[in-house]
């Protein structure tokens, strides 16, 4: 017990002791291991944040002119596009088109009756109207049914007299009837009489040009002399219903001259200008047909000692009425016959716009001159006048005979377009500028060689023709080999080899399509 309590006992250690003490002092050696570890790593870190600070302001720089130039860059994409926008905008506003309907004024009433109709009295004076019961009530009604039928002009021919009454009411619904099947009727019945090929037709009365002109004075027709000229901005509803029926007997009337000389000269030629005149309202754009076979029947009308003296007088008057734009190349394209009398008359309206442009005060060469004058080059030359002065030369000069008697004329029309070709580039981004340079290598062509534009231009076609049903049976046999082969990989091949080739062969005749859309 004393043993073990005696303080001074060195003789014996505790283990205990001795290894806490050793303990503590190891730990405040790691401890100071430590601290100069964390110190290190701090300052490690110290560097690493001021190295990522620095790498900061140099990306923040970096960014900072990288969003300057792509801004700057943005800002020339879009002032291109904005100069882009302005140069087909002008080429997209310059569209043809004017309003020639315009006010439209009430019908007038009829003058005629059909109570006084020798054909309904006959009906009426039968044996068999105990049956029907017609009276001069229900007569009007009766006769619209034969019409409508069309068993009245079978009658009318049969018997081969067309009364006054039945003439008069008939054309009267051809110009003011609102019902379709009353108006397509009467209109019908007109162009069986007038086409009819029997010779003893008696007409008691025959409708005249001024019941004609009257119906446009109706419809708001505003390109008729001394009705004042046509507004392209005005607003209107658009020309009558009637004007299909219009059309069509004015087709009718001037097919037969052997039988009736309708209209007179003068008459004739107004009725040219007006038809050619209704080339130029849009909302008229489905009667194209019915207008190109019009204008045929009325230039035929005349006859040839007439038709030299007419022709002149025809062109100077369209080309006073046409405003200076678009316009005067669609009214003389629209001028389509393929016979000496179109040929004519288009290159003739053509030469008297084409001179209007210099207020009528220059010859022949001399327009040619003035036009080989102008320099394409200039950024202030107007190429859309140039344009306009290019279709109309092309079309004034489309006559052989002209070209061919003139050769100082041959000369300097060629000298023309060479100079149109040479003072404009592909890669010149005026407006029109395209539109000029693509007309030009076409009259070129024509002029040069014709023959071998025309070759050119067939094989196009030809081969145009083929791409498209190439396309069309590959990609139709790719989708059913598609389903009918799906789990075999070879399917897809041959779609694929089918859609590229059409695609391949569509893409190279792609170029010919522009040639052949001026055809």
């Amino acid at each position: 017990m004393a043993e073990k309590d005696y303080p001074f006992d060195f003789g014996s250690e505790d283990p205990t002791i001795n290894s806490s003490v050793l303990t503590k002092k190891r730990k405040k050696v790691i401890g100071l291991d430590e601290l100069l570890a964390d110190y290190y790593k701090e300052k490690s870190k110290v560097a690493e944040k001021e190295s990522k600070r620095a790498k900061g302001t140099k990306r923040k720089i970096l960014h900072e002119e990288q969003d300057s130039k792509e801004a700057s860059l943005a800002k020339l994409v879009d002032e291109c596009q904005i100069q882009m926008k302005e140069m087909s905008g002008e080429e997209e506003n310059s569209q043809w088109g004017i309003h020639l309907f315009q006010g439209q004024k009430s019908p007038p009433s009829p003058v005629s009756s059909l109570k006084s109709c020798g054909l309904l009295k006959s009906f009426m004076n039968n044996e068999l109207n105990s049956l029907v019961k017609l009276s001069s009530e229900n007569g009007d009604s009766f006769i619209e049914g034969l019409l409508e039928s069309g068993w009245l002009s079978k009658l009318v021919l049969t018997c081969g007299h067309v009364e006054e009454s039945i003439a008069a009411w008939t054309f009267n619904l051809v110009l003011y009837s609102s019902k379709e099947k009353l108006r397509t009727s009467a209109c019908d019945f007109w162009c069986a009489i007038l086409s009819s090929k029997k010779e003893v037709i008696k007409i008691d009365w025959f409708p005249s040009y001024s019941e004609l002109r009257k119906a446009l004075e109706v419809y708001g027709f505003l390109c008729l002399p001394n009705t004042g000229a046509a507004n392209a901005n005005s607003s209107c509803g658009g020309p009558a219903q009637n004007i299909r029926s219009w059309i069509k007997f004015v087709t009718a009337s001037c097919q037969v001259r052997s039988k009736w000389s309708v209209f007179s000269t003068s008459e004739a030629e107004e009725l040219v200008e007006v038809i050619i005149c209704f080339f130029l309202d849009r909302q008229l754009q489905g009667l194209s047909v019915l207008l190109y076979e019009c204008t045929q029947a009325v230039i035929s009308y005349f006859t040839d000692k007439e038709w030299e003296a007419s022709c002149e007088k025809i062109a100077k008057s369209l080309a006073c009425r046409v405003p200076k734009d678009l316009n005067c190349i669609r009214i003389v394209e629209c001028i389509s016959g393929v016979n000496d009398r179109c040929k004519h008359l288009r290159s003739v309206v053509a030469y008297q716009i084409l001179i209007g442009f210099f207020d009528y005060k220059a010859a022949q060469n001399e327009v040619l001159r003035l036009l080989i004058a102008i320099s394409l080059k200039d950024k202030k030359c107007d190429l859309f006048k140039m344009y306009i002065y290019l279709v109309l030369t092309e079309n004034w000069l489309s006559s052989k005979k002209l070209l061919e008697d003139n050769p100082v004329l041959k000369e300097m029309y060629g000298l023309y377009l060479r100079n149109c070709s040479c003072q404009i580039s592909s890669t010149d981004l005026r407006s029109f500028a395209s539109k000029v340079l693509g007309r030009m290598h076409v009259v070129r062509s024509l002029v040069t060689n014709p023959m071998n534009f025309y070759v050119n231009v067939l094989w196009m076609r030809i081969l145009w023709s083929f791409a498209i049903l190439f396309r069309v049976a590959s990609t139709y046999c790719s989708f059913i080999l598609g389903n009918l082969c799906r789990p075999f990989r070879s399917c897809f091949a041959v779609r694929i080899f089918c859609l590229s080739t059409s695609k391949f062969i569509g893409t190279w005749c792609l170029p010919g399509s522009s040639v052949m859309a001026v055809f």
